[in-house]
């Protein structure tokens, strides 16, 4: 089959687009029993409807430097004779939005039945701006999900299965992208996740509670004696007896105009991620039906461990529960807060993913996403993709982690050696920062002209959620060298090493480069005592800085001894979090491999409270929902490590 690009225009429906713009574009073609597909690509995202049905969603997110189509096998959904083809585009066109890359707004697609084109995004492919939609609204929900919606139902009209007015030749758009095919699966629909009455509140507002958290498009139903604004709020918890629907600048709500009488609708855009529901209508409505259509990555779980005790058995459900719902066009952090792709998380749900699905397709999709961003500096952008100028330093070396677990579990040396280059300018990108001292610095290093690690709005130095390790205060942002960087830096010397040697490259250099560091590592933030401080004003000290100094080596025997007992009892010290407690385990397990009991002993201890709270997900942090001024997230794809520790020793 000849791909559409050589065929198809990119398209838009007029000549000025601007943020938050819906675009509409109807077709015609014959059909005559063959094989019918559909190649599509759309900034920024699209849903398709032949004959009036949804039979296509999601734009993967993508690059302008690297756009993905899809091909959909649609002849299930044709008819034969005429057949009509609707497309929606909603253009976000905003450069500061989490996990979408600015570009133009356009369309591409091409139909075709067996070898014959069918029709074709061109100049005479209708086109409008949406009537239902409202356009150039620009509300966002958070900065990194982006803008929510107003569907307005008393416009609407019968566009997608009859000839209606409005529509006019598309305008083409001049731009020569390079496409390449989704290298993972497209998301699937699962049967719709109603809500029940749970709650109705003082002002008529109605709560409507789902069985477990879901992640997908909201689905409506109802009778409405008048036409009138239905807003619905939507959240994990209830923890002021109410869904919260303003948390800071955040707006957790979506809105819907409806006609008198009877309404259903489904948005194919928005994913909300939710326990509860909440409807607020300025008059009764009747036969309500408000649920979440789920939408699914699909996975099939692989067996797990034999020797699961019943609590084990309930968190590993609830830890690959909360994998499937933080798994959609690539990994997610959470679906309800923000839904973006970190390096960090990932890392932790690639790993927790390979023993509970067996899967690397979707894994292989993600890094090679995130080996097609670009920065001059070197480092990897925040999110992906992303067009902010904003990065977490200390992300980009747990991409090198990434990399090596899925070279170790999936065997794809090819893959690997396809952005072997990327990997590689990674680490220079740190390299290239050590100083006199055998430390990388985030300093500007003058005489290569390297972009400085602190300073502005772009960099941030964080490593976990506690005071002192989130980049927030004197020490993340001085420019000094930290325990922390430094041993994540030798840490991905290493897994350098191993990447390069398993491809038949030199790995000396990263050997010697990680000796190195861990001798300064040593001479720098040592105490006496055999633990390490985080920072060279030797103010504090962090489990997570003493973990990474036994992972990386520069720990010696006798430093182990007292790292031991840090880890193992209270004291002054920062405490781990749960996005980086695996390097807390992983590190007393390196001192003596009988701290598996109080590894497993500690999962049960934090999870409990979740547990016990009911919830079907495993949550961000400890605290839960009352966590970062209540905006805790209660699915947390980072939490998910219990797999990983249950598949190593509960066999």
């Amino acid at each position: 089959m000849i791909s559409f690009a050589d065929n198809a225009s990119w398209i838009w429906c007029n000549n000025h687009p601007q943020a938050d713009e819906y675009g509409e574009f109807v077709d015609k073609f014959s059909y005559n029993g063959g094989k019918a597909v559909l190649q599509i690509s759309a900034d920024s995202n699209y849903a398709v409807y032949l004959n009036g049905e949804l039979v296509a969603f999601g734009q993967y997110a993508d690059f302008p430097h690297d756009k993905v189509y899809d091909e959909i096998d649609v002849t299930k959904h044709c008819r034969t004779g005429e057949n009509r083809l609707g497309v929606v585009v909603w253009y976000y066109g905003c450069d500061n939005l989490a996990g979408y890359f600015w570009g133009n707004a356009a369309l591409a697609y091409a139909v075709y039945e067996d070898e014959r084109l069918c029709c074709q995004s061109d100049e005479k492919t209708g086109s409008r701006m949406s009537r239902a939609y409202q356009n150039h609204r620009c509300h966002k929900i958070t900065n990194s999900i982006g803008y929510t919606y107003h569907y307005d139902a008393t416009k609407e009209d019968e566009w997608l299965t009859a000839d209606v007015d409005g529509f006019v030749p598309a305008t083409i758009v001049k731009q020569t992208l390079p496409l390449r095919m989704r290298s993972c699966k497209r998301l699937e629909l699962r049967p719709l996740a109603v809500g029940k009455p749970y709650k109705q509140l003082p002002n008529g507002d109605v709560i409507y509670a789902l069985d477990a958290e879901e992640a997908g498009f909201l689905h409506l139903r109802f009778n409405s004696p008048c036409e009138q604004t239905v807003t619905v709020f939507y959240g994990e918890h209830l923890e002021d007896g109410c869904v919260r629907r303003l948390i800071d600048d955040r707006d957790f709500s979506v809105s819907y105009r409806a006609v008198r009488g009877e309404n259903v609708y489904l948005n194919p855009f928005r994913r909300l991620g939710c326990v509860y529901l909440q409807v607020h209508a300025e008059q009764p409505l009747d036969a309500v039906q408000v649920a979440i259509c789920p939408t699914v990555y699909p996975l099939e779980e692989a067996p797990r461990p034999a020797g699961l005790t019943p609590f084990q058995n309930k968190l590993y459900d609830m830890c690959v529960r909360t994998l499937v719902l933080c798994a959609h066009e690539h990994y997610e952090d959470c679906p309800w807060r923000e839904q973006g792709f970190f390096a960090l998380d990932a890392r932790n749900q690639m790993l927790a993913g390979y023993y509970a699905f067996d899967e690397y397709e979707f894994p292989r999709a993600n890094l090679e996403l995130v080996s097609k961003d670009r920065r001059d500096d070197g480092l990897l952008t925040d999110c992906y993709p992303m067009s902010m100028d904003f990065a977490i330093p200390s992300f980009s070396l747990h991409f090198i982690t990434a990399c090596r677990e899925y070279l170790e579990h999936s065997g794809d040396g090819e893959f690997i050696r396809s952005i072997y280059p990327k990997i590689e300018s990674v680490v220079r990108a740190f390299t290239d920062r050590i100083g006199e001292d055998e430390l990388v610095h985030s300093l500007v290093d003058h005489e290569k002209k390297a972009p400085a690690f602190v300073g502005g709005s772009c960099y941030w130095n964080f490593y976990e959620w506690r005071d002192g390790l989130d980049g927030l205060g004197e020490e993340g942002q001085n420019g000094l060298p930290d325990l922390l960087l430094n041993s994540l830096l030798s840490r991905a010397c290493q897994h350098m090493t191993v990447i390069a040697e398993r491809l038949g490259e030199d790995g000396a250099i990263y050997r010697e480069r990680s000796l190195a560091l861990n001798r300064a590592i040593r001479h720098s933030f040592r105490d006496e005592d055999g633990t390490y401080y985080d920072f060279l004003s030797r103010k504090t000290k962090s489990e997570l800085g003493n973990s990474l100094a036994v992972l990386c080596g520069a720990a010696t025997a006798e430093d182990m001894a007292a790292i031991e007992q840090f880890l193992l009892t209270d004291g002054d010290k920062i405490a781990i979090t749960l996005s980086m407690i695996g390097f807390k385990y992983d590190a007393l397990l390196a001192i003596n491999a009988a701290h598996k009991t109080f590894v497993l002993q500690d999962i049960e201890r934090i999870y409990t409270p979740m547990m016990d709270y009911g919830s079907t997900t495993v949550w961000e942090v400890e605290e839960g929902a009352c966590a970062f001024d209540n905006a805790g997230s209660l699915c947390h794809g980072w939490s998910a490590m219990p797999i990983y520790y249950y598949h190593k020793f509960c066999k």
